[in-house]
């Protein structure tokens, strides 16, 4: 006769279902890459779709998850029309941008500009049932956008993916930046989770008549956090006059990311 679970073993039985649906479900994504921030307004969104983007764009199978549950922005960063989630007995169905990108936000789940009002434990869970319940399928990678800072969403992405190939920084060259990302970065080395390497956005302002680049964050700011931390530099992204010349439209913006993701590509396959 099975005995009656208290309250606290039926939670602790749900964790267990939980992790193996977050094994099972991770296992079928070759590739795991973070992007993290310490400090936001630094355009780390804007760096994850346009990662993503370049992924795709070298024949890679790719998705992204948006986890900064507060700000989610990716889906609108492609361009995509939101339309209703689709449940299965499987899970849930993730959106798909025109070049296949798979894509999961709570973007997706609230209705628009509504904020989410969530405490710690009602994040986490979203994010480990994005993990866990997602039909992400067979991807080669996995993009997580994660919200700026050191608390409970990066922390829950950090600490329940499994086999999570390493996070990618983004910073700009200003020094109040510059030291939320290098509290960001000693997070991730305190959880043995490997640094592929850190972006300078918005490196130097793109004059658009004379073309001029103009460091008015600074100059090479990440460049020289990058060499006293020991981590790869991994491109240097100017800031461009506005969003339909600085995003994913543009020639010369995509051609230095798709140098970002041989950079990647390379540590990946080591």
């Amino acid at each position: 006769m099975v005995k009656n679970l208290s309250e606290e073993e039926k939670q602790k039985l749900q964790v267990m279902e939980q992790e193996i649906k977050i094994t099972k479900n991770m296992s079928r994504i070759k590739h795991k890459v973070a992007v993290m921030s310490g400090k936001g307004g630094v355009g780390k969104s804007t760096v994850s779709a346009n990662l993503a983007s370049a992924f795709a764009g070298s024949g890679f199978k790719t998705g992204v998850l948006d986890s900064d549950l507060h700000g989610p922005n990716i889906p609108q960063m492609f361009g995509m029309e939101i339309s209703q989630l689709q449940c299965t007995q499987e899970g849930i169905k993730p959106l798909e941008t025109d070049d296949g990108i798979k894509v999961m936000s709570t973007e997706i789940l609230l209705p628009s500009n509504e904020p989410l009002i969530w405490r710690g434990p009602k994040k986490t869970g979203a994010i480990r049932q994005f993990l866990s319940d997602v039909l992400w399928g067979d991807l080669d990678v996995l993009v997580i956008d994660c919200p700026p800072g050191t608390g409970d969403e990066p922390l829950t992405v950090l600490q329940s993916i499994p086999a999570l190939d390493g996070v990618v920084v983004v910073t700009t060259p200003h020094p109040v930046a510059l030291d939320d990302v290098e509290r960001s970065i000693k997070m991730v080395q305190a959880l043995n989770i490997p640094v592929l390497g850190v972006v300078e956005n918005m490196s130097t302002f793109k004059c658009p008549h004379c073309g001029e680049e103009i460091p008015i964050f600074g100059k090479n700011g990440g460049k020289q956090l990058a060499e006293d931390l020991n981590i790869p530099l991994l491109g240097a992204l100017p800031l461009y006059q506005n969003e339909d010349e600085g995003g994913l439209k543009n020639p010369e913006f995509l051609e230095n990311f798709s140098k970002i993701v041989e950079k990647i590509v390379e540590v990946l396959d080591k």
